[in-house]
């Protein structure tokens, strides 16, 4: 039995949003006894803004979740009401799966999931004090005076540090809406050593679907055959719902120009950084001032809902404002806003201050996920928080932290640049962050990732067992096609040209049409053959620079001694003390002749040469 004072546990994850929910299950999954704090049990796994899951490259990230085993696609599976595959016109590296989910649904579900979890408490708590002794974290200290001891702590705090709300000139504390901030965490962060600055990010308003005129809007339906994002799942057989697509006029944008003063962006009530990428109607208005219209795409919330989200008009201008710009809109003109939209500024950590096992560097034992490293979006806070739950867990139990290689997945992508290249603005996931994208498609991260987590421990045995039927599948397609013939040329000739389809093979060869293979594997089979030669010259560019990739740079090893090197490289090299060459080369401001110095430095020492890579 706990102690009145006390309770102890092996993991503690603070707050229990998309990172850490992931990060609690798979800690909780390795083995680690793990505790998941909370400030609301009633908001566990909450969509705090757009009710979607997937996208461009963040679909990525939730196949590679659910590969390593992961709950986000399971999930968007059970509750979605809308599946497309974006992109689905140009090559297979650029598909992304998207769904719409139903918040509530969603929310609920990820919850049960939690609480079903064996190794895992889900706690009500406010956590105020990190506990630490001699460098390490040994525990939380919640409101009341109770500590949570543990080995690790994994903070996921999202957009609470000393949140502020903005709707115009209108403030008030909250990292959402009708939520509290947390005040407590940011003074011990600070107190520990670690830097922290401000963010911003908003959400438009929400509009009741009763008062919408669809007829002056164009519908956008899901695919004929929805995709699921878990591999576990062969189908979506629920029903789908249409979004719908509107547009901004130019009598809004004059209304918005109109009222800048009174805007917290423009006002210079907020100074914080927000997302380039995902502007607020002002910031559209403003920086796109050739432009007339806007899309919006009207999303609805949920199947038991008439709410509905408006995609593409973040704002945080006044109510009175907003009243009159939402039915300038077509299709909105007589719609009645149920919530408005609002800006929020928090406090963050710059990633720079992590290793790549997402642990912190001041304090061991102590991981950081979520938009507290200064990213946003669902998707990314939980790959994050999959991680550091698994290198927790990993830690308590004395064994080597699981890290991602850029090569591997978007996830080590993401990793990889957060800690080397930090961020200076929200951080999102792209396609063109990636590299070896050919090789890190959505239709193969179970191929890529799920025999990493089978080897962690961490992929369940249902997955297993599916994961290597698939894997046989695919080996016999491969033995067929090399091996059948047609008119002079084995199969697999026939199938690298782009007009032939697995279906165009099985007609050709009726042995090979008799095997009665999944749609899955024939599309796999024809994305990995067709694609065959871009892949080989990926994987070629790949091998030569693990090479220097693989190169280690000692924990003591001395840059501020090497004379020939910038200041300016031995300063940031210094401070962010990279492990490898290859991550020395993609630290912001580091240049290809500081690598040659530092290559020739460590050669010296005697690390300075693949052979060498794995020496200590």
């Amino acid at each position: 039995m706990p102690s009145f004072d006390h309770y102890q546990f092996d993991v503690v994850v603070v707050g229990a949003g998309h990172a850490g929910t992931e990060a609690a299950l798979a800690a909780a999954r390795l083995g680690a006894k793990t505790a998941l704090l909370t400030m609301s049990c009633d908001t566990v796994g909450q969509m705090s803004c757009n009710p979607a899951i997937g996208g461009v490259a963040k679909g990525q990230i939730v196949r590679e979740i659910d590969a390593l085993g992961g709950e986000m696609g399971r999930v968007i599976d059970a509750t979605g009401i809308q599946f497309r595959m974006l992109n689905s016109g140009k090559g297979p590296a650029m598909h992304s799966p998207r769904a719409q989910a139903d918040k509530k649904a969603y929310q609920f579900d990820m919850k049960w999931r939690v609480e079903q979890q064996d190794n895992l408490s889900l706690r009500q708590e406010l956590v105020e004090v990190l506990e630490t002794d001699n460098g390490k974290v040994t525990g939380v200290r919640v409101a009341g005076g109770t500590v949570y001891r543990a080995a690790a702590v994994i903070l996921t705090t999202g957009t609470f540090l000393k949140a502020i709300m903005h709707t115009g000139e209108t403030q008030s504390e909250g990292g959402r809406a009708g939520e509290r901030a947390s005040h407590g965490i940011s003074g011990e962060l600070l107190s520990l050593g670690f830097q922290l600055e401000r963010f911003k990010t908003g959400t438009p308003a929400r509009i009741n679907g009763r008062t919408i005129d669809f007829s002056k809007c164009t519908a956008q339906p899901g695919d004929d055959v929805p995709q699921p994002f878990s591999y576990l799942n062969n189908s979506i057989t629920q029903p789908q719902m249409d979004c719908h697509l509107t547009e901004t006029t130019p009598e809004m944008h004059a209304l918005i120009r109109e009222n800048l003063h009174r805007a917290p962006m423009y006002s210079g009530q907020i100074e914080s950084t927000g997302p380039r990428y995902c502007p607020s109607i002002e910031d559209k208005v403003v920086r796109f001032a050739d432009k007339e219209t806007h899309q919006i795409f009207l999303e609805p919330e949920g199947r038991n809902t008439l709410e509905y989200y408006c995609n593409g008009i973040s704002t945080s201008l006044p109510r009175d404002v907003q009243d009159r710009m939402i039915r300038m809109i077509p299709g909105l003109e007589n719609s009645d806003i149920m919530r408005f939209g609002y800006a929020v500024e928090y406090d963050f950590a710059p990633p720079t201050q992590l290793h790549a096992s997402m642990e912190t560097r001041l304090v061991e034992g102590l991981y950081f996920a979520g938009q507290l490293n200064g990213t946003t979006g669902y998707e990314e806070a939980a790959g994050q928080g999959l991680l550091a739950g698994i290198n927790a867990a990993l830690k308590v139990a004395g064994k080597s932290p699981f890290i991602l290689d850029r090569s591997q997945a978007y996830l080590g992508v993401l990793i990889d640049d957060l800690v080397t290249k930090g961020v200076d603005e929200p951080y999102r996931m792209f396609t063109s962050r990636a590299e070896y994208r050919m090789l890190l498609r959505q239709d193969n991260a179970d191929r890529r990732l799920t025999p990493l987590g089978i080897e962690i421990g961490l992929v369940s045995a249902e997955r297993k067992q599916k994961h290597d039927a698939y894997e046989q599948e695919i080996a016999q397609m491969q033995k067929l096609i090399a091996d059948h013939r047609y008119q002079g040329k084995s199969m697999e000739e026939w199938l690298r040209r782009p007009e032939i389809t697995w279906n165009n093979v099985e007609q050709m060869a009726p042995d090979i049409a008799a095997a009665s293979f999944s749609d899955r594997a024939k599309r796999q089979m024809e994305i990995e053959v067709q694609y065959a030669g871009y892949i080989r010259r990926q994987e070629m560019e790949i091998s030569k620079l693990q090479k220097v990739d693989s190169i280690r740079i000692p924990e003591s090893f001395k840059f501020a001694g090497i004379t020939q090197l910038r200041h300016e490289a031995r300063e940031k090299l210094g401070k962010l003390r990279p492990a490898t060459l290859g991550q020395a080369s993609r630290v912001s401001g580091i240049t290809p002749a500081d690598i040659a110095v530092l290559m020739m430095y460590l050669k010296a020492e005697g690390t300075g040469s693949p052979e060498n890579a794995d020496k200590p």
